[in-house]
């Protein structure tokens, strides 16, 4: 999360009921490298990276950056989540000066199904309230991506619209900590 502001980072672990949000460590390479170079996980993201590629590139300790949480369950990465800002030139922000932080998430397929991708999600959404406050996050995904779709709708991702990018339909949501009152 570059430029975000007065946030520390990393922040202490985060638990859930099963799982915990932290840091990434070195025994996670090995994760790591299943998940980029898995094609079930790359469907909706571009494909999956060459292994041999991966095996090269990423590093002793990968992902170690503000805003990469890994989702760690019984000790072993399952998954990550990321909140980066999002660049103003890419289409879909909803407000002016674009750069809102965007929720991203990737799991590896024996994670998917269990609840899992929920459970982080909101504890990640929970903790960046805390940091920001009344900060609204976005998420984009391919309306194609099923399991995305209904994930943004459960953690209360609203629509604010649709576009083309990347040769498929993409959908943008809003989501804000923030309770209307009335």
């Amino acid at each position: 999360m570059t430029e975000l502001g007065p946030v520390a980072w990393p922040p202490a672990p985060i638990r859930t009921a099963r799982l915990v949000l932290r840091e990434p460590e070195a025994r996670d390479r090995a994760a790591f490298i299943e998940l980029f170079a898995s094609p079930e996980v790359g469907t909706y993201i571009g494909g999956p990276r060459p292994r041999d590629e991966l095996e090269r590139a990423v590093p002793e300790v990968p992902g170690r950056r503000p805003g990469l949480f890994v989702v760690d369950r019984d000790g072993a990465m399952i998954g990550m989540i990321t909140l980066d800002r999002r660049e103003a030139a890419r289409p879909g922000n909803c407000r002016r000066d674009a750069g809102e932080a965007g929720l991203g998430y990737m799991f590896l397929p024996e994670a998917w199904g269990c609840g899992y991708a929920a459970e982080a999600c909101a504890a990640a959404l929970d903790w960046f309230t805390g940091a920001l406050p009344s900060e609204p996050v976005v998420l984009c995904t391919q309306t194609a991506n099923d399991r995305s779709m209904r994930l943004a709708a459960k953690l209360g991702f609203t629509e604010v619209e649709r576009f083309e990018e990347y040769g498929a339909e993409q959908w943008f949501g809003v989501w804000t900590s923030v309770t209307p009152s009335g």
